[in-house]
């Protein structure tokens, strides 16, 4: 059987998420259908005021369309809009100067697909966090696998007492100050408070998950 980790494709990835990527090699779902609602095109960030989610618009496509196939909606300043809110919002934190410039083509570059877009993205992040993962598309092996993540890594998943995915070690928030510690947000939030330290963080998170049972 198969054991690496299988994914589908997220927009800025949860941390438990990057967790699973420290693990040599993954595999990434490139044959499902866009669902919506899912990581597959929102984020969740920490800002002054709380917990905020941003979405990238799709075209949706009569019968739905292949997660590949998914095109990206530029009729509205999005890109704009997400960056000014992670700028805004992570500015104070130790580390966001020191990445930025890494992470803010993306939001001036256009992307035909969602696909594309965060497959890219997640390589970027992985290359920040000096990881060398071999990420494997599904089409290239569809055996069975574990453990199977599409569905269990999910934003309505996150907040249930049963999620097998908490982080039981908390770490320095920027808006600590204001807000208890809040799990599962973007990678992005370890990534501007933790900087190089974020690296050993997601492997002692890796070595720790099992896959939990959602029912």
């Amino acid at each position: 059987m198969n054991t690496s980790p299988l994914l589908s494709i997220a927009y800025l990835p949860p941390i438990e998420y990057f967790a699973f990527l420290m693990s040599p090699e993954v595999r990434m779902d490139n044959m499902e259908n866009y669902q919506k609602q899912s990581y597959r095109n929102r984020v969740r960030i920490m800002t002054g005021n709380g917990v905020q989610t941003l979405s990238v618009p799709v075209i949706h496509e009569r019968g739905g369309s292949r997660i590949t196939e998914t095109r990206i909606e530029y009729t509205t300043p999005w890109q704009r809009t997400h960056w000014r809110t992670i700028a805004t919002a992570y500015n104070g934190s130790p580390f966001f100067l020191y990445y930025q410039d890494a992470l803010v083509p993306f939001f001036e570059q256009r992307f035909e697909t969602l696909y594309e877009f965060n497959l890219e993205l997640i390589q970027t992040l992985l290359k920040l966090l000096r990881t060398s993962t071999r990420i494997r598309m599904l089409d290239e092996d569809n055996s069975p696998g574990q453990p199977d993540l599409r569905s269990t890594i999910h934003p309505k998943n996150c907040n249930r007492p049963d999620y097998g995915f908490k982080l039981m070690k908390p770490y320095y928030q920027v808006f600590e100050d204001r807000f208890p510690f809040t799990p599962n947000l973007s990678i992005l939030d370890l990534l501007f408070n933790l900087g190089p330290d974020a690296h050993p963080y997601l492997l002692d998170l890796n070595q720790q998950f099992t896959t939990p049972t959602i029912s």
